[in-house]
């Protein structure tokens, strides 16, 4: 059986990225580490209304952590290596390797990216979207003899 596409209507054109990406999405969702937040930060004098990541990435050190932006797409990576020095004797805490990503609109924008008492907290702006409207001229060819 398969699956009917809600962008299969005839009026919805030019949908086909936007399916793909909720394709992606769905297939990442599977995997809660390292858990997150997503706030909505209110717009002030200085500063547009802003979207905040924040990740618990407890253990992890600014070297461990790589933040890319790869065509639409935020990805956070972060990577642990083995002390084999270390003798543990209770071992809760693992050295794991996560990738976390996250789709972004269009025109979306990074603005920076802070690590503090374990957290990773990514800024983001939201973009005013601009509304335009744009009459489109119809044409019509002439006709001499009046029929069509």
């Amino acid at each position: 059986m398969s699956r009917q596409s809600p962008f299969g209507h005839p009026f919805l054109l030019g949908f086909d990225e936007i399916e793909q990406a909720l394709d992606r999405v769905a297939k990442a969702a599977g995997d809660g580490y390292p858990p997150y937040n997503i706030e909505r930060l209110a717009r002030t004098a200085q500063d547009p209304e802003r979207l905040r990541i924040t990740l618990a990435v407890a253990g992890f050190t600014r070297e461990q952590l790589e933040v890319t932006l790869e065509e639409n797409q935020l990805v956070i990576r972060g990577r642990q290596i083995e002390d084999k020095a270390r003798h543990f004797l209770h071992r809760g805490i693992a050295a794991r390797q996560f990738q976390r990503a996250f789709l972004l609109a269009d025109g979306m924008e990074v603005l920076g990216a802070d690590l503090s008492n374990g957290l990773l907290s990514i800024d983001l702006a939201r973009p005013e979207p601009e509304r335009i409207i744009r009459k489109i001229d119809i044409s019509a060819p002439d006709k001499l003899d009046g029929n069509r």
